[in-house]
C-alpha cells in the first residue's frame, strides 16, 4: 500500500473520510485491493467511534452531489 495514501487515511476526519466515500469518482484507487480494504476498515472504526449524531452531521455537512437529495 502506498505510504502517502495510508498516512492520509489515518490522519482524516470522519468527515474527511465519508466525504471522499461519497464523492470519488467510480475506480478510485482509494477504493480498489488492500488500499481499499483498509479505509473500508478505518471508516467503519471511525462512524462506530462517531456515532450517531456526529454521522448525521457531517453527512449533512457534505451533502448529496447528485441523485435525488438536490432536488429536495
Amino acid at each position: 500500500m502506498p505510504e502517502d495514501m495510508k498516512t492520509w487515511i489515518d490522519k482524516a476526519s470522519y468527515e474527511q473520510l465519508l466525504s471522499r466515500w461519497r464523492n470519488a469518482p467510480a475506480g478510485s484507487p482509494y477504493f480498489c485491493g488492500e488500499v481499499g480494504s483498509y479505509y473500508t476498515e478505518v471508516m467503519k472504526k471511525r462512524r462506530e467511534e462517531a456515532g450517531d449524531a456526529e454521522h448525521t452531521r457531517a453527512s449533512k455537512a457534505i451533502g448529496w452531489k447528485g441523485g435525488r437529495h438536490e432536488q429536495m
